[in-house]
């Protein structure tokens, strides 16, 4: 997942995941509130979080490809593994993303 600072450069940055076939799905949420601390002040922004759906071979391409694109000095950037998932599901993802 990552978080961005407006809807555009959210979208942006999912159709280009979706292109070089680092994601099957990308999740564009809703703005929501962040609240958080950075350089000793606490800041408050609107953001929205991506939700990308991808395997655990792609995370580093995955990585490049948001840091080479992201506007933050220090994007978010965390992935979670998958424990459990409807099986043909989890295999959209294989087959929809690059090997």
């Amino acid at each position: 997942m990552t978080s961005l600072p407006d809807q555009d450069t959210a979208r942006s940055l999912a159709h280009k995941l979706l292109e070089e076939k680092l994601a099957a799905c990308i999740n564009v949420m809703p703005p929501m509130t962040s609240i958080y601390q950075w350089k000793g002040e606490v800041c408050e922004d609107s953001e929205y979080l991506l939700l990308i759906k991808t395997r655990q071979a792609c995370y580093a391409q995955v990585e490049t490809l948001i840091r080479a694109h992201h506007p933050y000095q220090l994007p978010e950037i965390i992935a979670t593994g998958i424990s459990h998932g409807l099986p043909d599901y989890l295999g959209w993802i294989e087959e929809s993303t690059q090997e």
